[in-house]
């Protein structure tokens, strides 16, 4: 799962922080990373540097932010209460020190993310498409074994594969104790990390891996599929029944624990995730929120149809209505098992990408609706200008932090009423340059 700022909630137990490598161009293919979803960036904090015994100097910490061996000397009071022993962590710590550059990753604030459009070209390009069927049939037995008992769609698992380790190839080297250690003493949310480094402790403990195996991203994401140890030691199977729940190295244990975490959280044997739809032209954009739900007959009977004007599907979920680029963009009803997606990485473009690609895997067709890629992406920057011209308009766009949510969104969709525009509530430039008309006249 890609990284955004954490909270203490179990949507944000899978993390990761994949790379992009860039979109597919030519054949043959080849299969690429997504970066981080929009919906992910992780904002930065204010901090003072300190120096690691290599001489490198570290990215800014908390002044109020102990030596490093003597916060290591008192998170192994609690790791040993918690009933990890001495011996499990001196050798887990041994040579552990702080690294400066996952600091600065977690210190970093992209001043540009990207559109969920280019998120998907890449995460759904013809190259991940071509490995995640290939990955499909040469899996197939052990995916259908490993799922079965979860009643998870293996084109779901083998897409989740795909976007969060490019099936199994790009799982992360970073030493996940050197890491969450690190991100345990010196991030802007210590808390977190500290929990989830207690409970990689214990994972050496129970003998699932070794120390030095245990690797993943530099957020402490682990395996094929990106477990935070949290999530590893509440939903890691033994796909394999060998003793041990291996996501790095037995696939029976990668597929089975991702279709487990999927159950846990709401998956609907049988049901689809959702489908393109078009919407009448009198569609109350306010209805256009994740979690705002209908059931399928109440949007039938307001006139959304599938894309190419087909019925609805009958889904006994409830069902929402989002459209993640606004009116000129594609428009898609979701159901239950694209908020268990969302359970996994928090982002609307990353469980879209990961639907889609599942599709596409299953021999589905691309979107019918075009992406509006006119659009030029807006800055940090610019999403804060917006919030605040908002707010200076006597709008409520809630806190002015970049993050264009619901309250940001009612916000856009009252101006966008006000000067008589589609009130889909989509951020763009051209719509922050109408504010700044509006304030100067």
């Amino acid at each position: 799962m890609h990284f955004r700022s954490l909270v203490l909630s179990p949507i944000f137990l899978l993390l990761a922080a994949c790379q992009s490598t860039g979109a597919d161009r030519s054949p043959p293919p080849q299969a690429t990373a997504p970066a981080a979803a929009p919906e992910q960036t992780a904002p930065s904090a204010g901090t003072t540097g300190i120096t690691t015994p290599s001489g490198a100097t570290a990215a800014p910490t908390s002044p109020a932010t102990p030596p490093f061996d003597d916060w290591v000397s008192r998170l192994k009071v609690d790791a040993l209460a918690a009933g990890v022993t001495a011996a499990t962590f001196d050798r887990a710590f041994q040579g552990v020190v702080p690294d400066p550059d996952i600091l600065a990753k977690d210190s970093a604030q992209p001043e540009y993310t990207r559109p969920v459009w280019a998120y998907l070209d890449t995460a759904v390009s013809s190259a991940n498409v071509a490995a995640g069927q290939t990955a499909l049939k040469g899996n197939a037995k052990t995916l259908t074994e490993a799922t079965r008992p979860y009643g998870v769609d293996p084109h779901i698992v083998v897409a989740i594969w795909g976007i969060e380790s490019l099936f199994g190839k790009n799982p992360g080297d970073d030493n996940v104790i050197s890491a969450l250690a690190t991100l345990a003493w010196g991030s802007r949310r210590p808390d977190v990390f500290r929990q989830n480094l207690i409970d990689a402790l214990l994972i050496l403990q129970a003998g699932d891996i070794d120390a030095a195996d245990m690797r993943g991203s530099w957020a402490g994401a682990m395996g094929q599929t990106q477990f935070m140890p949290a999530a590893f030691r509440k939903y890691a199977v033994d796909g394999d029944h060998d003793g041990k729940r291996d996501i790095w190295n037995s696939l029976p244990d990668v597929f089975a624990s991702t279709a487990n975490y999927l159950k846990a959280f709401g998956w609907k044997t049988g049901e689809p995730w959702g489908a393109e739809v078009k919407l009448p032209k009198k569609f109350d954009w306010d209805l256009a929120e994740i979690d705002t739900t209908k059931t399928v007959a109440e949007w039938s009977a307001m006139g959304v149809r599938l894309v190419h004007g087909g019925k609805l599907p009958r889904v006994a979920s409830a069902a929402s209505i989002i459209a993640p680029a606004g009116h000129r963009g594609p428009v898609f009803i979701v159901f239950q098992n694209f908020r268990t997606l969302l359970a996994y990485n928090n982002s609307i473009s990353y469980a879209l990408a990961v639907a889609h690609l599942a599709d596409r895997i299953g021999g589905g067709g691309e979107f019918v609706a075009q992406w509006p890629r006119d659009e030029p992406p807006m800055s940090l920057t610019d999403k804060q200008d917006l919030q605040n011209r908002l707010a200076a308009h006597g709008l409520d766009p809630g806190e002015v932090d970049g993050v264009i949510g619901p309250k940001t969104r009612i916000a856009i969709r009252q101006f966008q009423r006000e000067i008589g525009e589609v009130p889909d509530g989509f951020a763009t430039l051209v719509l922050l340059n109408k504010l700044r008309a509006a304030k100067s006249s």
